[in-house]
């Protein structure tokens, strides 16, 4: 089993909503892990009701796990770098939308804030990928960040290549071991699954 004991992490979700059931249980699993969890969550994620579930449904459970931690704006996101809040900084699920603003620089929300924010410290981010587009219009934002430094993967690849053939989305069931291989500077392989 993977050790993330002593790791203080934050765990960012944004609005892949069909994967919120499986971000949760990847939360459960880093957790179990061993990992101090600080739940971040984006506007549209921790706002809207859709027929995956209430906001309230994946709130809850994520405020239980953390101690009753919960980020949920700009202002509480833009700490976590000066105050040191977080060892490695997970985004799961990471959209298409997002995967534009991390390579685009645009921090106009609360996942994208936290995300620049751990990043001065120079500490490893993980995407844990989930995108209708991710072989199209966001290929080259995936791309460009491939190439970055102190950006992870949890390895990932084609959910319906017939009839999603754009379409990626990571192993969620890998999230805890890709952090902990993040957290040692290495990307965890294969990385395309």
């Amino acid at each position: 089993m993977t050790d993330l004991h002593g790791c203080r992490l934050g765990f960012a979700l944004c609005g892949s909503f069909c994967n919120a059931a499986r971000a949760m249980q990847a939360a459960e699993a880093c957790v179990k892990a061993g990992a101090e969890l600080l739940p971040i969550v984006s506007e549209h994620f921790g706002g809207l009701r859709t027929r995956f579930g209430a906001p309230e449904s994946f709130l809850e459970p994520l405020s239980a796990m953390s101690g009753g931690r919960l980020i949920r704006t700009i202002q509480e996101a833009e700490p976590i770098g000066p105050k040191n809040l977080t060892d490695a900084l997970l985004v799961c699920p990471c959209t298409g939308n997002l995967l534009g603003k991390l390579a685009g620089g645009i921090t106009d929300g609360t996942v994208p804030m936290a995300v620049k924010s751990h990043l001065r410290g120079g500490k490893p981010v993980i995407l844990c990928i989930s995108t209708n587009d991710g072989l199209s219009a966001s290929a080259r934002n995936l791309g460009d960040l491939l190439n970055r430094r102190h950006y992870y993967f949890v390895p990932f690849g084609q959910d319906d290549p017939e009839k999603k053939p754009t379409s990626l989305v990571a192993d969620y069931t890998l999230v805890p071991e890709a952090v902990a291989a993040a957290l040692v500077g290495r990307q965890l392989q294969p990385m395309l699954r």
